[in-house]
């Protein structure tokens, strides 16, 4: 089946769009039976979470995955709140799912879980429960890819292990530069139990972006997991920082402590260089032609070259901003080269980044953290010919056919070239984009489209960040980097997702 978006469906938003979407209203089947108190006793080799979530975590772990959403609707009905779903949703995740072999495969569903947060957050109050349910559906596959794995779930915490208070945060930083996993995980639930939030954090801002491995889902975890605890209650903190803790120290191979690993030198590396940026560096000025400049550095030169670019130009007067800018662009223009998986992280890891540098209270973390994405493109850049061709496009290419000024243009029409040709489809984008309130209407088509259409995590994680960006990148270039990133937006030709069916079923 396709969908069509009109520029009146979009902008209205409300029930009607509801219905020119096939959406419908959210009522599941009803009469199911609660949870009983006895199926709230736990195996006492698994963690044992906040006594208020624990039920509706073991609801989400045992209920069959076919019935699972109709369970769920039916506790809504009787009272369930969205920010229990929100939060039983990444505890089971964290439970049940490890960050293994790698910070990404079936781990997204605990990684997707902010995403689809967001997404819900931005929609018409009657959609707001498809992201959501979509992202329930998923941890019951990822629950069963464990399963098949390893079978593993998060053990409780070595309590006679647990420093003290005033010894947590130097045990924790000692674990995390030594590597060692279970020093680590005592230690963070130490720090969980007596450590500020933001505290805590600024560690994990640092360690999430000091290695090149998992392709950016380090820094990913770091960032979606703070965002979704500032939305569930940090009550529920120790086992999300103990399954992140556990995830930044994801390796292959010897001790990384003890050699000298290409993922670790930009780290090593950008961590001396901090202290050669001036002291005001955050008093500086816009400039285009320092984007265009690292732009080209961007494209053919090494990791070491392009930090090295970014401290002359901070040093130079440029602003901050600007290296963000050029960062953005630059990602979305390696996925003009080759959609698919590794220049999508380049641009879900830039948006993870660039959240930890704005919420990072410590001024040498922000440095760091500026120096590391900076890094980190060229790194995606040069894995892209292992995953086939890379094509020789640059953003250039989208100021080439576009419409006049004066065409109209509508958003369906967008998202059906979208399904058709990409590159077609992004320069009419840029062209749309000059309108007065476009932005804001191809934003609800995209982000309703991946509700009808998306079937990875990878559909939620993208979109989410693409448009949350567009308001981060410079007004000059904005329209640019959004245009670049169609080529992984969903075309409105596309078949719907499963989901949207089973709902349908499920209302007969």
């Amino acid at each position: 089946m396709t969908m069509r978006v009109r520029r009146r469906d979009v902008l209205i938003g409300g029930a009607v769009a509801g219905v020119a979407w096939g959406l419908g209203d959210i009522a599941f089947l009803h009469g199911l039976r609660p949870v009983s108190a006895a199926e709230t006793d736990l195996d006492p080799k698994v963690v044992r979470l906040d006594p208020s979530i624990e039920p509706i975590v073991r609801l989400l772990e045992e209920t069959p995955r076919e019935r699972l959403l109709e369970e769920v609707a039916d506790r809504i009905r009787k009272g369930l709140s969205y920010r229990e779903v929100l939060a039983a949703l990444l505890l089971a995740g964290v439970r049940n799912v490890e960050p293994r072999p790698s910070v990404g495969f079936k781990f997204h569903a605990v990684l997707v879980v902010n995403s689809a947060h967001i997404a819900s957050l931005a929609s018409p109050p009657e959609h707001r429960w498809l992201p959501i349910f979509w992202a329930l559906d998923y941890f019951k596959n990822s629950q069963a890819r464990d399963e098949q794995e390893r079978g593993w779930t998060m053990p409780p915490v070595d309590e006679a292990a647990v420093p003290p208070a005033h010894k947590a945060h130097e045990a924790f930083v000692t674990a995390m530069n030594n590597w060692d996993e279970s020093a680590a995980d005592a230690a963070v639930a130490g720090l969980a139990r007596t450590a500020g939030a933001n505290e805590i954090y600024e560690l994990f801002f640092r360690y999430g972006a000091r290695d090149f491995r998992s392709i950016g889902h380090k820094a990913i975890f770091v960032a979606n997991s703070w965002r979704t605890l500032q939305s569930i209650g940090w009550q529920h903190a120790e086992p999300v920082l103990r399954s992140l803790a556990y995830a930044l120290l994801n390796h292959d191979g010897t001790n990384p402590a003890e050699r000298d690993d290409e993922a670790d030198r930009a780290g090593r590396r950008n961590s001396e260089l901090v202290s050669t940026i001036r002291e005001n560096w955050l008093d500086g000025q816009l400039d285009d032609g320092a984007v265009q400049e690292l732009l080209a550095t961007m494209r053919t030169s090494s990791s070491e070259d392009v930090c090295d670019q970014v401290i002359s130009l901070i040093n130079s007067g440029v602003s901050p901003q600007s290296i963000w800018d050029a960062q953005f662009v630059f990602a979305g223009e390696l996925l003009m080269r080759q959609p698919g998986i590794i220049a999508l992280h380049s641009v879900t890891t830039s948006n993870a980044t660039r959240f930890a540098w704005q919420a990072s209270g410590n001024d040498e973390t922000r440095r760091l953290l500026l120096l590391q994405n900076a890094a980190f493109l060229p790194m995606f850049r040069d894995a892209m010919p292992g995953r086939g061709d890379v094509n020789d496009l640059t953003i250039d290419a989208l100021a080439t056919g576009t419409t006049a000024e004066g065409d109209q243009l509508e958003v369906d029409e967008l998202f059906a070239e979208l399904s058709r040709d990409s590159m077609s489809a992004a320069r009419k984008v840029k062209s749309f984009l000059r309108s007065p309130g476009a932005a804001r209407e191809l934003i609800d088509a995209a982000r309703l489209l991946v509700f009808l259409k998306g079937n990875d995590a990878h559909d939620y994680k993208f979109s989410s960040a693409v448009l949350e960006d567009y308001f981060h990148v410079s007004p000059q270039w904005r329209d640019t980097f959004l245009a670049s990133n169609v080529f992984q937006l969903q075309g409105a030709e596309q078949p719907d997702n499963d989901l949207v069916q089973r709902t349908r079923a499920a209302l007969g």
